[in-house]
């Protein structure tokens, strides 16, 4: 950034120091961009020689400065709360339902022959004539009622809602200060995170909100090519717009850019990602475009600070690979600046401010070991036991967004937060939602039938600990089999488990439970040789054993080669039981 622009940019950021506690900055003029070099033509700028920049944006009063050091200093430690909640739903829900393709629309609908591109045809139009931006326009989910949802998650045993925020596709779902590409401005024409929020609210349930626009800037790259065959071919997408193009459209006045960003397919491996991959291959700063990225990072930070100033959550969650935003490397390639910590240093010390004590955290996914984090596992769990840092084991059912033809199981669900509770994780299951904001019969059968066995089993999830082992049961290429991992299907519906598959976890009473992961036949038997009085986990003989929701009394056998149990003559339960082990 040039001396004058710097000095500018600044003076504006540090006169809003004065302000109340409750108030954010203006964001800056986004600034000259260069014209874009020829595709492919610019070297990404070496982000190891990059000297991480400091935003230097004015945060709410309070102990927690925008350092990882001062942040990991003055965190209290993992929420009560989260820790009792061990289950929580995912709604992973926004405008691109609408293309009904599953996750990542707004992307593949300009990438020829996908399926997104496909149904964007039949829907909507050619990108080139009618793209994301004319997606929104028309988007509106009518039947999208967030009390009976949150009612229908809180029966289905969730104690917590992890609600979209913002997505890739740069489209803010709140009354956003700093982004008009919103809600509220554009298409339904309501602030669906306040809505979230008052039936949180109504419903006792914690919540927090998801961001996901960091890489953004990288993730359109696909909007500014066109078609290379057919008669559109050559015909630029309309990521290539401008703000002068919108005079007398319907989106007059709303900058193409603020949506879209810029054309940064100059650098090496950003064009050839846009169609062949996910994320660039090769980390580095976009060192043309400092200004720029400046503004970025800036405006990132802002939109979520705006979020935690209005809507008090309690976490935020920030989407990506790398070992936070904005590190020049992975998701974060593009810029290395201290935004992350800026969000999270502002959001620790407003909620010290409004709540007296610090009971929020920070997802920043794939963190690892850093106090004032929590990290995540999306789609696979571990096989081992994480207990260093609190995290979160999350999936789809079927996908992130909605498509045709999902599988609607309640066993998989019950499965796999058996899986991440037995390694002292927790639960997020993604419930996909049809474009209106409905919600299909089959969900709302599965839904009521995990929410009759968390009921029945509750005391052996919430507020669990991990026991000395995950489980035991059959052992393939050295592990223990477990659920697969990837988006819950019809293939974790099949998993094939068996009578040795058994996890455990501790209950915050103290009692160990021992989670069978198929149901035992009537008065068959069930041995769990972890239990036994040889196998070095039990220090003490086994006093009692019931199962949970029988009342009658089990007859069982504690033997030096496992645990005996024999069942009841009926066994009138679903996917799992669990057994109460006392000693």
């Amino acid at each position: 950034m040039n001396i004058k622009n710097y000095l500018l940019f600044a003076m504006m950021l540090s006169s809003c120091s004065i302000v109340a506690q409750n108030e954010l900055p203006a964001l800056p003029p986004m600034p000259e961009i260069p014209k874009p070099l020829p595709i492919n033509s610019v070297p990404m700028g070496k982000s190891d020689s990059f000297e991480e920049v400091k935003l230097d944006i004015p945060i709410a009063k309070g102990p927690f400065k925008p350092t990882w050091k001062s942040i990991e200093a003055n965190y209290p430690g993992e929420p009560k709360w989260f820790r009792q909640a061990k289950f929580g739903i995912w709604v992973h829900f926004g405008p691109q339902a609408a293309g009904e393709s599953g996750d990542w629309y707004a992307r593949n609908l300009y990438k020829e022959g996908t399926r997104a591109y496909k149904n964007h045809l039949k829907n909507f139009g050619h990108p080139s004539e009618v793209g994301y931006k004319d997606v929104l326009k028309s988007w509106n989910p009518t039947k999208l009622d967030p009390v009976k949802l949150t009612e229908l998650y809180k029966k289905a045993g969730a104690r917590f809602l992890m609600i979209q925020g913002v997505h890739h596709d740069n489209y803010d779902l709140w009354n956003s200060k700093y982004q008009p590409w919103n809600s509220v401005n554009i298409g339904p024409k309501r602030d669906l995170l306040r809505e979230w929020v008052n039936a949180c609210h109504k419903n006792h349930m914690h919540y927090g909100f998801t961001f996901h626009h960091e890489y953004t800037w990288w993730w359109w790259q696909t909007a500014f090519g066109s078609d290379k065959t057919g008669k559109y071919a050559g015909v630029p997408y309309d990521g290539n717009l401008t703000l002068a193009d919108g005079k007398g459209k319907w989106w007059e006045g709303y900058d193409p850019r603020r949506l879209y960003g810029i054309d940064l397919r100059e650098y090496q491996t950003v064009d050839s990602m846009a169609h062949t991959g996910w994320s660039p291959p090769k980390a580095g700063i976009f060192s043309r475009h400092l200004d720029y990225c400046r503004w970025y990072a800036t405006q990132w930070a802002l939109r979520m600070m705006d979020v935690v100033n209005n809507y008090d959550p309690d976490f935020i969650y920030t989407d990506g690979t790398a070992q936070g935003p904005f590190t020049g490397n992975g998701t974060g390639t593009g810029y290395k600046c201290d935004a992350m910590q800026t969000v999270i240093a502002d959001y620790y010390n407003r909620t010290l401010s409004r709540r007296g004590k610090v009971n929020t955290f920070s997802i920043v996914k794939f963190k690892n070991k850093t106090n004032g984090t929590v990290t995540t596992r999306e789609f696979a769990i571990p096989d081992e036991t994480i207990s260093d840092q609190p995290w979160i084991a999350e999936a789809p059912v079927g996908d992130w967004f909605y498509a045709p033809n999902f599988t609607y199981d309640s066993g998989m669900m019950i499965h796999y937060i058996i899986e991440a509770i037995a390694r002292d994780g927790n639960a997020a299951l993604n419930i996909a939602l049809h474009p209106d904001g409905s919600i299909d019969e089959g969900c709302v059968k599965m839904l009521n039938e995990v929410g009759v066995w968390m009921k029945r089993n509750g005391e052996a999830v919430y507020g669990s600990y991990a026991w000395k082992i995950p489980g035991e049961g059959e052992i393939i290429n050295g592990k223990l089999k477990m659920l697969p991992g990837g988006a819950l299907t019809k293939v974790h519906r099949d998993f094939n488990f068996n009578s040795h598959d058994i996890r455990f976890t501790v209950g915050d009473n103290g009692s160990l439970y021992a989670f069978t992961m198929i149901v035992p036949k009537p008065n068959s038997q069930v041995i769990i040789k972890s239990l036994g009085e040889k196998s070095g986990y039990m220090s003490n003989p086994i006093k009692k054993v019931s199962l949970l929701g029988y009342k009658g009394k089990i007859k069982w056998e504690q033997t030096a080669n496992g645990l005996i149990i024999n069942c009841p003559s009926k066994m009138p339960y679903s996917t799992s039981v669990v057994f109460k082990i006392d000693n």
